[in-house]
C-alpha cells in the first residue's frame, strides 16, 4: 500500500538517465493492467530523444517539464484490437496507473499527462511520434530521477463513502 500513498506527480527531474531495464519494467507494469475482455488494446511508446522532449511543450501546455525528464512513455489505445472497442479509454487508464506506480517503486519519478480526447493534443501526439490513425494516443508519462519529493497531502475522505445508496 505505501506505493500507492506515497506516489506523486514529479515534474521536476535530476539530470541522470534512467537504465533501460526500468524503462521495460514501467511498460511490463503497464501490460499487466486489467482491460476489458482481456483484449489488452494498448501499445506504448518510449522516447528518449532530447529534441522529441523539447517538442513536447509545443503540443501539450502542461508539459514544460517533459525537456528535464529522462524519457516520456506514450499510452495509445488501439480500439480495433478486440471485441471492447468502446472500452480502451479504461484499459488505457489502467495501464497509465500501473505505470507511475511502477516509476514510484522504482525509485523513480513521473507525471501523468492527459492527451485523450483533446484533439490538438492527440493530433499533436500523432505528428510528433508517428501515431497511425487507428490508433489513439491516450497519455504521456514523463519520467526521471526525482529533483523533488512534492508533500503528501491526506485525500482520504470519509464523507465521499456510501453505503448501499448514496
Amino acid at each position: 500500500m505505501d506505493v500507492l500513498f506515497s506516489r506523486r506527480s514529479v515534474r521536476r527531474y535530476t539530470a541522470d538517465p534512467v537504465e533501460e531495464a526500468s524503462w521495460v519494467e514501467m511498460i511490463r507494469a503497464g501490460m499487466y493492467a486489467p482491460s476489458a475482455g482481456d483484449q489488452r488494446p494498448w501499445h506504448f511508446i518510449l522516447s528518449r530523444d532530447k529534441s522529441v522532449l523539447e517538442a513536447v511543450p509545443s503540443i501539450h501546455p502542461h508539459a514544460a517539464m517533459v525537456p528535464g525528464a529522462a524519457g516520456v512513455i506514450v499510452v495509445c489505445g488501439l480500439p480495433s484490437a478486440g471485441r471492447h472497442p468502446a472500452m480502451w479509454v479504461q484499459d488505457c487508464s489502467a495501464a497509465t496507473q500501473n505505470i507511475l506506480l511502477a516509476a514510484e517503486s522504482l525509485g523513480l519519478g513521473a507525471v501523468w499527462l492527459g492527451v485523450h480526447p483533446r484533439e490538438d493534443r492527440v493530433e499533436g501526439c500523432r505528428r510528433l511520434f508517428g501515431i497511425p490513425e487507428e490508433a489513439f494516443p491516450f497519455a504521456m508519462i514523463a519520467c526521471g530521477h526525482p529533483a523533488e519529493k512534492p508533500a503528501f497531502p491526506e485525500r482520504f475522505d470519509r464523507a465521499r463513502i456510501h453505503f448501499e445508496r448514496w
